[in-house]
């Protein structure tokens, strides 16, 4: 009999089923396509415990009581597909773990509908790639507690482990909170890869060479910058291609994206969170893809006409803090977004279990997510990262090069709308007045929506008969 039941064999599926045969756990598994398995079983999982099912009805028979089924497939119907004909093949108690990138509110609804019919539902995010659900992902489970203690021994046991050896999985909390992380760790990572690019971009307009980039990356992975993404972006930078160039160069301007960013995105305007360097991240994407239009308006519409001489070693010491600075104002960001959902679905996040959870194995494990940890285990209410000692400092450190990154950027013609836009949250988020006093006046102007005053009590609100004919009639208070 089997310990757990895989459904999917694409390049996740087919990892995360032989990272769990390599720890001794006996995994059935089932593909749409059945020549899949039989062809899984013969080259991948040849010489393992792997068991082949045809059928879902064969599948379920393989498996030990309480029945653990994983999810590897595309989110949205498919998994309500396989959910509906799962159902009427198993038993009360028995388990359904979605580990594909689900929206968090199909989790959400997923949980509560198979709780009727006594089947627990977990929605888990994976992260670490086809290499880390080899070797060992960053694992993130939500949904159901009551299918925790039965999962437990499996999950933590094929997880990433960090520095000190504790696994890169634990149980994150209810209802959807396991894909609502994930997501945000995936809004994270949108905007890393791109404040990234963004400096390869600097670093490639100034004059870099392909491998002075992949030194200069090389050598930033050594320090604050360490990460998993610093390190692969040196890797593709050294990358020679068969004929002797540079891959990179040869790969088109245009990225992918699979909604989770986007979606992390329209969440935070729903929540009012300034998400705005991972949604800015998203828009970048979305610029990306607009190729045909961007070839014609590179022939039309000017560039500055002179760019200022650089010095290489200044622009290569500004570039290191400011990514360091931006990359903590995106992880910032991230949890902001995580503390306003935990209050709003009630979840009771832990964020310094959060960020422990991303030390290893994920695609944004980084050498600060240590700090995140320490400055949430030292203050758990903490509102902001920002706000902490360590980074305080650190922000103080980099602030000047993040400006003088960003003004080279902008007098040279290269678009940095992450660096830029984590850089205008900065100077907004440590501004205690904003001009948004003339808004709530033009608010108050043309629509009577009335505005507090700074020597009045909060709460308070006032209408002004601006141009003598309004009246004193004002609009009622509300937030959408």
């Amino acid at each position: 009999m089997a310990d757990i039941g895989l459904i999917g064999l694409a390049v996740m599926g087919q990892n995360l089923v032989m990272n769990m045969n390599d720890h001794g756990f006996t995994v059935a598994v089932f593909n749409r396509t059945p020549s899949r398995v039989d062809e899984f079983l013969e080259k991948a999982a040849r010489d393992s415990n792997v068991v082949g099912a045809h059928s879902l009805q064969a599948l379920v028979d393989a498996l030990e009581s309480p029945r653990r089924i994983m999810l590897m497939v595309k989110a949205g119907e498919v998994v309500d597909d396989y959910i509906d004909q799962l159902v009427p093949l198993l038993d009360e108690g028995d388990i359904i773990i979605d580990g594909g990138n689900s929206l968090y509110t199909d989790t959400e609804r997923r949980v509560a509908d198979l709780a009727k019919s006594g089947i627990l539902y977990i929605g888990t995010g994976v992260s670490g790639g086809e290499e880390g659900a080899r070797h060992g992902p960053s694992i993130m489970p939500g949904g159901n507690a009551a299918a925790w203690p039965a999962l437990k021994p499996i999950l933590q046991t094929i997880a990433a482990r960090a520095g000190d050896n504790e696994p890169c999985c634990d149980w994150v909390g209810g209802g959807g909170a396991g894909h609502y992380v994930k997501m945000v760790h995936n809004g994270i990572e949108y905007g890393d890869m791109q404040l990234i690019c963004e400096a390869y971009h600097l670093l490639l307009t100034a004059g870099f060479s392909y491998p002075e980039m992949h030194e200069v990356f090389t050598r930033w992975n050594k320090g604050v910058l360490n990460s998993y993404l610093v390190e692969i972006t040196a890797n593709i930078l050294g990358y020679v291609d068969a004929d002797g160039n540079h891959l990179l160069e040869k790969i088109l301007d245009t990225a992918g994206q699979k909604g989770t960013g986007k979606w992390a995105g329209v969440n935070a305007l729903e929540l009012g969170m300034p998400l705005t360097l991972i949604t800015e991240s998203v828009f970048s994407r979305c610029i990306s893809a607009l190729k045909d239009q961007r070839v014609r308006a590179s022939k039309l519409l000017p560039a500055p006409d002179t760019v200022d001489a650089v010095d290489r070693e200044q622009i290569v010491a500004d570039l290191e803090q400011a990514l360091y600075a931006a990359k903590i104002v995106s992880y910032a960001q991230g949890f902001m977004l995580l503390r306003e959902a935990s209050v709003e679905n009630g979840w009771d996040l832990d964020y310094r279990a959060i960020a422990l959870l991303w030390r290893g194995g994920c695609i944004i494990r980084s050498v600060f997510l240590d700090d995140i940890a320490a400055a949430f285990g030292a203050d758990p209410a903490l509102e902001n990262i920002l706000l902490d000692d360590f980074f305080c400092q650190a922000m103080s450190g980099a602030q000047l090069a993040w400006r003088n990154s960003v003004v080279t950027a902008v007098r040279g013609g290269v678009p940095v709308p992450c660096l830029s836009a984590g850089l205008a949250f900065y100077d907004s988020y440590r501004s205690a007045g904003l001009p948004a006093n003339l808004i709530q006046a033009q608010r108050d102007y043309f629509g009577a929506h009335s505005y507090e005053r700074v020597d009045k009590p909060r709460g308070v609100f006032f209408h002004s008969d601006w141009t003598g004919s309004g009246g004193d009639v004002a609009s009622t208070q509300y937030e959408v």
